[in-house]
């Protein structure tokens, strides 16, 4: 296969298997967005939405969270993990929202990556799911997958954005952004992969990718002694 129709694979693949694609953090509005992309740093969609409810219960807009102190937001969010650091981010920006804009979540990266606790992929995925505007938020699945998929050389996640935004049509990088985390989580994890199971990168993955994990699936059938005779 040539790059791009490796390319026209992933995209037709993708959509075949998520015509309708789920939003993973639960939000209402750009701002409980916002914190729920935060929070989300170096922990699960789902422990996430699990502590979210509990805390917009409290202050579901920058005006009302202010009113409560960084160690009451710490307390809330604490099971999502880095809650010292998370809880100052969102009282830090919530102040932030209301003296320069008006209490509303700013649409460029400049002012969002302005805010703290806000990196580029939490402003790109506030621009793309809360805005529409066109973005690619790389994430661990996002990263491993083009590396995977030969489609990226994995030095970093901001090559992989370039390489991701350069071979993909602009006009769907809102949609497949979203459904590569799908993917990942579902047929191709970091741990417990099975690749008969992922279509996507058993029929374009990379060379190196495709020798390494048959290796290791002989020696760990060898371990577990089926071969001995």
């Amino acid at each position: 296969m040539t790059k791009q129709e490796k390319v026209e694979f992933v995209i037709n693949t993708l959509k075949t298997l998520y015509p309708e694609i789920p939003i993973p953090l639960d939000h209402k509005d750009p701002y409980t967005l916002l914190i729920a992309v935060l929070l989300s740093a170096q922990s699960t969609d789902v422990r996430v939405n699990q502590i979210t409810p509990l805390l917009f219960e409290k202050a579901d807009n920058p005006y009302d969270m202010i009113k409560l102190s960084v160690e009451d937001i710490r307390e809330i969010i604490k099971p999502v993990g880095l809650s010292p650091m998370k809880s100052k981010g969102i009282y830090g920006l919530s102040h932030i929202l209301i003296d320069k804009h008006d209490g509303k979540v700013p649409q460029t990266y400049e002012d969002l990556e302005a805010l703290p606790a806000v990196g580029h992929k939490t402003a790109a995925v506030v621009l793309s799911q809360a805005f529409g505007f066109p973005a690619f938020p790389v994430d661990t699945h996002i990263h491993r997958l083009m590396y995977r998929w030969n489609l990226s050389n994995g030095k970093n996640v901001v090559q992989t954005e370039k390489d991701a935004k350069r071979l993909f049509p602009k006009e769907i990088w809102n949609d497949l952004h979203l459904q590569i985390i799908w993917y990942g989580r579902e047929y191709s994890p970091a741990r417990g992969w099975d690749l008969e199971k992922d279509i996507i990168t058993k029929t374009i993955g990379r060379a190196t990718v495709l020798k390494e994990y048959y290796k290791k699936k002989v020696l760990k059938t060898n371990d577990s002694g089926l071969f001995q005779i």
